[in-house]
């Protein structure tokens, strides 16, 4: 018998012993994984099962997900009685402006200041980076102000002006950077074939951004579909243009809560963030890596 052969048998039962220490350590990790979500999960589970039972069940059941009597009732009472369709379609309207108004200034703020140099650039990027740093309760009164001047308060106009405006920084960043790792060949043939500075964006530069735009759509979504400060301030005076998370609030407030209610609220306002997410997500990871490159 040779060498080799004495050697090879005696590193058998070593690496068979790192195989299954490997496997080992990948199986308690995925278990450990599997709490961890469990656990994460948990909270809206509890929620979703509260919907769904009887005012008796969900103080009776306490903690338990299952509810022994399923009330969908709950949902169309949520809807109609405790308003949350007016409520949801004020969100709809105030989060999908948002959403069209900062995609399309953003996009174009971003493609003008990957594309071109001026002086004193990087002190406006510097500035305009600072701005990203401010609170929201800083600078309330002032844009309280400029709202009231406009003859805007209490409209849901000023709502969707001021959550638009305070995503434009971010969202801006994120084009400039999207913009500025894309190859220029592309844009070099249509300017050879003619194309002015807004043609190149309009025709060539905007459709390939999709990512990117799948991306700041979503980043925006979920910021103006769970907006409370905002709405909150603005339409402070016209309970009928509340949105879903100052609604929720005030239902809470002004009424003796009725928890399946508000359960059934929480999940019509988080089914739409969800949708959303889930039919975007393939395009949001290129777009960060997009951005991320430059």
């Amino acid at each position: 018998m040779s060498v080799s052969s004495i050697t090879d048998k005696q590193q058998r039962p070593r690496r068979s012993f790192y195989k299954f220490r490997q496997k080992g350590g990948i199986g308690l990790t995925h278990l450990i994984l599997l709490v961890g979500g469990l656990i994460w999960m948990y909270p809206f589970l509890w929620m979703l099962g509260s919907s769904l039972k009887t005012n008796a069940d969900f103080f009776d059941q306490g903690l338990n997900i299952f509810p022994r009597q399923i009330e969908w009732s709950n949902y169309v009472n949520a809807w109609n009685e405790a308003s949350f369709g007016q409520y949801f379609f004020n969100t709809a309207i105030v989060a999908g402006t948002t959403v069209i108004v900062v995609m399309i200034f953003t996009a174009m703020a971003g493609y003008a200041l990957a594309r071109t140099n001026f002086p004193g650039k990087k002190l406006l990027l510097g500035l305009i980076a600072l701005t990203l740093f401010l609170p929201h309760g800083y600078t309330i009164i002032p844009v309280f102000d400029v709202v009231q001047r406009l003859g805007l308060l209490n409209t849901l106009a000023s709502v969707i002006l001021v959550q638009a405006a305070g995503g434009m920084v971010f969202s801006t960043f994120l084009f400039m950077g999207y913009f500025s790792s894309m190859e220029r060949e592309i844009e070099d043939a249509a300017r050879v074939d003619g194309a002015n500075f807004n043609q190149r964006f309009w025709m060539v530069m905007f459709p390939l951004a999709g990512p990117m735009l799948a991306t700041v759509a979503l980043f925006t979504f979920i910021g103006a579909w769970n907006s409370f400060f905002i709405p909150l301030v603005f339409t402070l005076g016209v309970p009928e243009l509340r949105t879903l998370a100052v609604g929720m609030y005030a239902f809470i407030a002004e009424n003796s809560t009725n928890w399946t209610y508000l359960a059934a609220g929480s999940v019509i306002t988080l089914a739409p963030i969800m949708a959303v997410f889930i039919l975007l997500q393939r395009y949001f990871i290129s777009g960060v890596e997009g951005a991320v490159k430059s």
